[in-house]
């Protein structure tokens, strides 16, 4: 119940003050090719609930259902002013929105698209949809440039399944076991001094 009130209350605060800077973001997004200002996308989230994941744009209009779910730091549908909001972390803010309605927390495990999440091991899914996925958790600060390390693979798919997968699943264990609002204070701590480095 603490954790969802914190959630709230700094979801609504944030979006209180960041929306001037929501406003600049939209103008730059719909001025570069004109498309939509927000990207939704399923992800898998509490009971194994589908929800619609809310980030700034920042794929050319009509490319984000083409080629693969995994983007690259390369990844040639990407937008100039979209490259540089992936790079500052700026796209993940309207991610604000979710956690004021609840589909999401500041701290859990990253929510996955269906497709990948049904890569997890069974006993890791149980895990993963008893937890509200979270913005930020241990996986995000160990892969905060996760688009870097894919960068020039082949199949970053391929890539993010045998290697990457089975490291974040081992987080989303840890952060099931030391769970706790200590634990998101420091978490949420860690990535805000870790992104403004």
């Amino acid at each position: 119940m603490i954790k969802r009130v914190f959630d709230f209350i700094i979801a609504t605060i944030g979006l209180s003050i960041l929306w001037p800077f929501f406003l600049v973001c939209a103008v730059f997004i719909w001025l570069g090719d004109g498309g939509p200002i927000l990207f939704s996308q399923a992800r898998v989230g509490l009971g194994g609930k589908q929800f619609y994941i809310r980030k700034f744009r920042t794929m050319h209009a009509g490319k984000k259902q083409s080629g693969s779910s995994i983007t690259v730091a390369n990844d040639e549908r990407i937008t100039p002013i979209g490259k540089i909001l992936r790079q500052m972390k700026l796209d993940e803010l309207p991610q604000l929105i979710n956690v004021l309605l609840g589909d999401m927390s500041l701290v859990g495990p990253r929510p996955e698209v269906p497709h990948l999440f049904l890569q997890y091991p069974k006993d890791l899914q149980i895990v993963m949809i008893g937890l509200r996925p979270g913005i930020t958790d241990f996986a995000s600060l160990e892969y905060l440039d996760e688009n870097g390390l894919l960068k020039g693979v082949d199949d970053p798919e391929k890539v993010y399944l045998e290697y990457i997968l089975p490291r974040k699943s081992a987080f989303i264990k840890k952060y099931a076991k030391k769970k706790s609002f200590l634990t998101d204070l420091s978490l949420i701590t860690r990535t805000v001094l870790k992104l403004t480095r």
